[in-house]
């Protein structure tokens, strides 16, 4: 009996974030995961859009425990650091290969983009929150979101892996490192 859909689905991500995507076909798919290539088409009905349905099961299911986090943290001011932390953590088990197939597939690379955006969007919201609070200095968070989207953006292109070595996960620790120091820190 093949796995249910959501259970492949989880296989398909896991095995993509370790290997990439594009050079694996779904002959590949199905000797790795064990299973026939009838069972990969239950996820979708061609490679491109298990390609796309697995990216976007990963970022959904980043962006769930992600917020389970940040919702388990009663600290507005703490939530800034737990929401970035949580980041690089969910972005950490992505290879360098599934990095730079998402870069060369225009429709992955889409579906990474609109998620950092929605990523900084949320970090502006967070800002928002812990200055409301007084948890964090007062700041322009409308600044610091933008700032901080310029920033995710050059991570997501690869700009910052370029220009510093960093992988993605590591960058937006050190990213987390320099907005909540920069925000919770004493007016300059």
């Amino acid at each position: 009996m093949p796995p249910p859909r959501h259970q492949l689905l989880d296989e398909l991500i896991e095995l993509f974030l370790a290997e990439g995507f594009l050079e694996l076909g779904v002959g590949d798919l199905a000797a790795r995961l064990r299973c026939s290539r009838t069972t990969i088409y239950q996820v979708a009905p061609s490679k491109e859009e298990i390609v796309l349905t697995a990216v976007r099961g990963f970022f959904r299911r980043a962006t769930e425990r992600i917020e389970a986090q940040v919702e388990g943290e009663p600290d507005p001011g703490a939530r800034l650091s737990v929401y970035l932390v949580a980041v690089a953590a969910e972005l950490a088990p992505a290879s360098e290969r599934f990095y730079a197939d998402l870069q060369a597939y225009a429709p992955a690379a889409g579906i990474y983009e609109a998620n950092t955006r929605l990523a900084a969007r949320r970090l502006q919201d967070l800002v928002t929150a812990g200055v409301a609070a007084g948890a964090l200095r007062p700041v322009d968070a409308t600044f610091v979101g933008a700032a901080v989207a310029q920033v995710m953006t050059a991570i997501q292109g690869g700009a910052i892996a370029s220009a510093s070595g960093l992988a993605d996960a590591a960058a937006y620790r050190a990213l987390a490192d320099l907005v909540v120091h920069g925000v919770g820190g004493t007016t300059a």
